[in-house]
């Protein structure tokens, strides 16, 4: 370390050569000071950028996939879209027994059930051919508004919100037709949706899907496609879902989060550190690190609309 002129001056004494080690020691120890002290600051500064409200306001390299069922809204879209047709009279009780078991069973055990999701799936298949996709998407504008608006978590609905506050895009990722996911979207004033597709030819149904229903893997492979088309970086992305089913869409976005978490997503976003809110009950989780702002099966929709355009034509 160089010293500075006033220590290196003409010949001492003895004594004064202990004055000159005295002096240099302190110089020493204030160069070692200021240096600590810019790293305390420069450290501070990563802790900082760590620390920061998320979204990132004006990172439009970034963007939000959210989860449908029991991420954004209170249980199934298919029951609901379900309660909607019984009152219309459009099926018969043993129908909407048939739905309201699934729902209690979705709402007891926390996540999807693959057998009640292949019911639906068939069903809608084998029903939903022959009909048109603008009248099951006019049956889906009504029953929004009666039944599903008032199911939105407040909580989840900061969330979106807060990203396109932040003038990032926001997409639902969902099972669910992505005619339904579609409606849900535009009336939350999100970006748009990515659901399962089932093939129209001329506006009607061919009683095909697209490819496999957009569940567990596949939406994964939706999200990645989609953030190559739009230019988006997924490590600046946040994905937010409540079941185990979606760990790969979640896993494939830098800032995962699990919303009213199942037991197996629970236990999965503990061991990985990523960030939890429950709102079924109002209190945060282990991690309470969550954004700032927060403070099925295919054609689930159009199995129903399908049930109750069938019991009607007869």
């Amino acid at each position: 370390m160089a010293l500075p002129a006033w220590l290196t001056s003409r010949k001492r004494s003895a004594t004064a050569r202990s004055v000159l080690a005295g002096e240099a020691a302190a110089e020493a120890a204030r160069k070692q000071e200021q240096e600590l002290a810019a790293q305390a600051v420069e450290r501070e500064g990563h802790e900082g950028a760590e620390e920061a409200e998320f979204p990132v306001v004006g990172d439009v390299r970034g963007a939000a996939f959210f989860d449908l069922d029991n991420t954004v809204m209170q249980g199934a879209a298919l029951f609901h879209f379900g309660r909607g047709l019984y009152k219309r009279k459009f099926f018969r009780k043993r129908e909407l027994t048939r739905f309201a078991w699934q729902q209690a069973y979705f709402r007891l055990a926390g996540s999807e059930n693959a057998d009640h999701m292949q019911d639906a799936r068939e069903s809608a298949l084998s029903i939903v051919k022959g009909h048109r996709v603008h009248e099951l998407m006019a049956i889906g504008e009504e029953i929004y508004d009666e039944y599903m608006a008032g199911r939105i978590w407040p909580g989840t609905r900061a969330l979106a919100q807060a990203h396109l506050d932040a003038g990032q895009k926001v997409w639902l990722v969902t099972a669910a037709p992505v005619e339904t996911a579609t409606i849900i979207a535009r009336r939350l004033g999100l970006t748009g949706a990515l659901g399962t597709v089932a093939e129209s030819v001329g506006g009607v149904y061919t009683g095909r899907l697209v490819g496999e229903p957009l569940h567990g893997p596949a939406k994964a492979e939706a999200v990645r496609a989609l953030a190559a088309a739009e230019g988006l970086e997924l490590e600046r992305c946040a994905a937010y879902s409540d079941s185990a089913n979606d760990i790969p869409m979640l896993s494939l976005v830098g800032h995962p989060y699990a919303i009213n978490p199942d037991s197996r997503l629970r236990a999965h976003a503990r061991e990985m550190g990523w960030r939890l809110r429950d709102y079924r009950t109002g209190r945060k989780a282990a991690k309470v690190g969550i954004p700032a702002a927060a403070g099925v099966g295919a054609l689930a929709g159009g199995a129903a609309a399908a049930v109750a355009v069938q019991r009607r034509r007869r």
